[in-house]
């Protein structure tokens, strides 16, 4: 009795608590359906659209020759073709298969002759509307709404005029109506992908752009460590020729500071280009330039040859690297320009003052008036400067002393969160 109970329950659907729960085997014939389903969908998607549109005309064809008597078959299968053929290329050309097929529906009417096939007006008109504009949909709505006048008043039996009229023209107007809305929606769809595409292509400029700007920074960073660096390698190269001879020991030391600002160029240059590698752990750990270490680059000048003073007022911690490392390469820029176009015995003097919300920057040298050109005509030293100052709202001056000697000035202003403001 057990197991005839349980093969019965496997068999039939087990009421629970009120409800139906389906077996195992309904679940698995849905699933098999809903496989089916889309698996048709698949099939039907790769068909050519034509091959759609030539399925109403078959069918209208075989009703006809099934359904009417031999003596009527040649004249119903004739305009059966002329109404329902031209809607295999209905989306090539909508407007030319309306005017065939309103056409044939004429010559249907003053034959007088009922057809299923009418329906084709209907197919049209969807068509034209769903792919032509305003006046195109109105003017076949206009001619469709005729045709049905016209039929009404030939086939309309006695007394149900009014109804079928109302009937049809109702049926016109949604093929028109639902024509309007394929057109809308397309149109809306269209709208879309072309924004999303414009969007995309907007990305792609953003991003061109970043690029463009990161490649400027570099630039601007290689400018400034391989002029400094230059510049400074040259002064300790003449000071070392000029000792070998009488001081071979600070030749010595002039060589050797050679080599460490070699290197130190290098690891500024690897650092700047994002391209460090695991096995330079010194490169790693050496922080970016910044205020703490201006006392270092005065020191590199002075043995260079240009006394340099180094004055900070304030404290700098709060200050951001980015802002930190701008006031270094302004300086840098500065104390170069001073090595490259000055005499020897010219003093410079550097003073940082840093507050809460600015930091300013001053580099006085003392060099000779009328001074000489502090950079190339062709050279980037000053504009690079220039853009540096003015991404921080600064705006800086660079010129003669009335008395004597050459002064870059810049102030940096800073919001309460550390970034740049405009």
């Amino acid at each position: 009795m057990t197991e005839a109970a349980a093969e019965s329950g496997r068999a039939h659907p087990v009421r629970h608590q009120g409800r139906v729960r389906p077996t195992r085997y309904a679940d698995l014939a849905s699933a098999r359906a809903v496989r089916l389903v889309s698996a048709a969908r698949r099939w039907g998607s790769r068909l050519p659209p034509m091959v759609w549109d030539s399925l109403l005309p078959t069918l209208l064809l075989v009703n006809v020759m099934t359904m009417r008597a031999p003596r009527e078959l040649p004249v119903a299968v004739a305009l059966t073709a002329a109404l329902a053929l031209p809607l295999v290329w209905r989306r090539r050309a909508p407007l030319m298969v309306f005017g065939a097929v309103a056409s044939a529906a004429f010559v249907q009417w003053l034959m007088d002759v009922q057809l299923p096939a009418d329906i084709a007006l209907l197919v049209a008109l969807y068509t034209v509307a769903a792919n032509s504009g305003r006046r195109g949909t109105l003017v076949a709505g206009v001619t469709v709404e005729a045709g049905v006048l016209l039929a009404c008043l030939r086939w309309a039996a006695e007394g149900a005029f009014p109804t079928l009229f109302v009937a049809m023209t109702a049926m016109v107007v949604a093929a028109a109506v639902l024509g309007v809305n394929v057109r809308t929606t397309r149109a809306y769809l269209a709208a879309v992908e072309e924004r999303a595409a414009r969007l995309e292509q907007q990305q792609d400029q953003q991003a061109r752009l970043a690029v463009a700007e990161e490649r400027t920074r570099i630039t601007r960073e290689m400018h400034d460590i391989v002029t400094h660096n230059l510049s400074v390698m040259v002064a300790l190269t003449d000071a070392a020729v000029y000792a070998q001879h009488r001081s071979p020991d600070k030749a010595t030391t002039a060589m050797l500071q050679i080599s460490e600002t070699g290197r130190q160029a290098l690891t500024d240059m690897r650092r700047s280009l994002g391209i460090l590698r695991t096995d330079e752990p010194d490169a790693e750990r050496h922080p970016m330039p910044g205020i703490a270490q201006l006392e270092s680059l005065a020191d590199q000048m002075c043995a260079a040859g240009l006394p340099t003073r180094l004055e900070v007022q304030g404290g700098h911690a709060h200050i951001p690297a980015t802002a930190q490392l701008t006031v270094y390469r302004l300086v840098q820029e500065a104390l170069t320009n001073t090595l490259k176009h000055t005499p020897t015995g010219t003093h410079a003097k550097v003073r940082v003052l840093c507050s809460a919300e600015t930091v300013a920057v001053d580099v006085i040298d003392s060099g000779p008036c009328p001074p000489l050109p502090r950079a190339a005509p062709s050279g980037h030293g000053i504009p690079g400067m220039r853009e540096r100052s003015a991404a921080y709202g600064g705006k800086l001056q660079a010129g003669p002393l009335p008395g004597g000697g050459w002064r870059v000035h810049t102030r940096l202003f800073l919001d309460s969160s550390g970034a740049a403001t405009t």
